[in-house]
């Protein structure tokens, strides 16, 4: 019994942490705004979350529709400049302060 919860609680920690590292983060899709999208939208990235409510990028994001969202906000960007696994950073981003969130980055 001993080793089998053993075995169960080593499980456990190494499950959460794996999934720990695979989450996305906000400060890491505001950092990518500002390296590779900030001079192609011509704003801060305060305005590009703005541009929605958090509902409205969850839908965006649950459709597979960020990138398309992204080149129409930003149409100097062009269909497959963003790379796959910038999205889910970049959505994280948007989410976190869009317009009705409350917060404001500092970008």
């Amino acid at each position: 019994m001993k080793k089998f919860l053993g075995i169960v609680a080593a499980g456990t920690l190494a499950i959460s942490l794996l999934s720990t590292s695979a989450m996305a983060d906000p400060a890491k899709g505001q950092k990518i705004y500002l390296k590779k999208l900030k001079k192609a939208c011509g704003f801060n990235g305060a305005k590009m979350s703005a541009m929605h409510t958090q509902d409205e990028w969850e839908e965006i994001k649950e459709s597979g529709k960020l990138e398309d969202e992204i080149i129409k906000l930003c149409p100097k960007v062009k269909k497959g400049y963003l790379k796959k696994k910038w999205l889910d950073d970049l959505y994280d981003f948007f989410y976190k302060y869009a317009s009705d969130s409350g917060n404001v980055p500092s970008c």
